[in-house]
């Protein structure tokens, strides 16, 4: 155990990384609130007015905010649908001893030293181009018209982490490949499918790179989620206010969708 002595030296380390990070994070956040009480346009800069709670009620009632939170919800529940149907399959595929099994570990890996920048680039400019993309020559081979798409591993970790010798009991036993992963391989994924929720719905809530760099938002409001929305309001209408009330909202909504599943990952663990 460690003395009070380490203790207090411990925290005396930690304190200026502490202090900084949260300055980091205060500043912008205190900022961001005074900014969503004025009227403050860039384009008229000097004219600025307390305006109370008017951003709020104009964001909240702006027919974009619901299109992007429905876009917004749509991402996240259909990123995270196809993340836990395909990605466990995928992980027991993986677990199994093939050959070239540490080959294609790394290429599954390997995406994750992509930039988003990047990789959305890949797949709107060499896969999903309606002219030149890899999905259009392979329309074109089978005589179909190219669809213009822009206008119309955590589960791996926990499978080697699995008792093998209860898969052993249960084979021995009579238990098929789907009984065995019914009742044994997916009550013991449940915690890692838990944390993996947790982690991709926060990332979606703020995806703006991909979309940027892609469908810009559009066509119209298709596309907007609601981090593209408030770089919208902020950098080409120029309502600072505005966008500063929205990011607050979003906030908010992060927050409590994070509370809300932090949650369920105490009760799993404490199962």
């Amino acid at each position: 155990m460690a003395t009070q002595q380490t203790q207090v030296l411990g925290r005396a380390l930690l304190t200026p990384a502490v202090a900084l990070l949260f300055i980091w994070m205060i500043v912008p956040l205190v900022m961001t609130i005074y900014f969503s009480t004025l009227h403050y346009s860039l384009l008229d800069p000097g004219s600025e007015s307390f305006v109370g709670l008017e951003n709020y009620r104009y964001f909240l009632t702006d027919p974009a905010f619901l299109t992007s939170l429905r876009n917004t919800l749509v991402l996240v529940g259909s990123v995270l649908a196809i993340t836990i149907l395909l990605g466990t399959p995928l992980a027991l595929l993986i677990d199994q001893p093939v050959i070239g099994r540490s080959v294609v570990r790394l290429m599954v890996i390997a995406p994750f030293f992509v930039m988003p920048t990047v990789s959305a680039l890949v797949w709107k400019n060499l896969l999903m181009h309606p002219v030149s993309g890899l999905f259009a020559w392979g329309a074109t081979l089978i005589g179909a018209t190219p669809i213009d798409w822009f206008t119309d591993a955590p589960l791996l970790t926990a499978l080697q982490s699995q008792d093998e010798e209860q898969k052993e009991a249960a084979e021995m036993d009579g238990a098929n490949a789907f009984s065995t992963f019914l009742y044994l391989t997916l009550p013991h994924l449940a915690r890692p499918i838990t944390v993996v929720i947790l982690i991709e719905t926060i990332f979606l809530l703020s995806v703006f790179a991909e979309i940027f760099v892609t469908t810009g938002g559009g066509p119209g409001l298709q596309t907007t989620n609601i981090a593209f929305l408030i770089y919208s309001q902020a950098l080409i209408q120029f309502d600072v206010g505005n966008a500063s009330a929205g990011g607050l909202v979003a906030v908010v909504i992060a927050n409590s969708v994070a509370f809300f599943l932090v949650r369920i990952i105490g009760r799993n663990l404490e199962a």
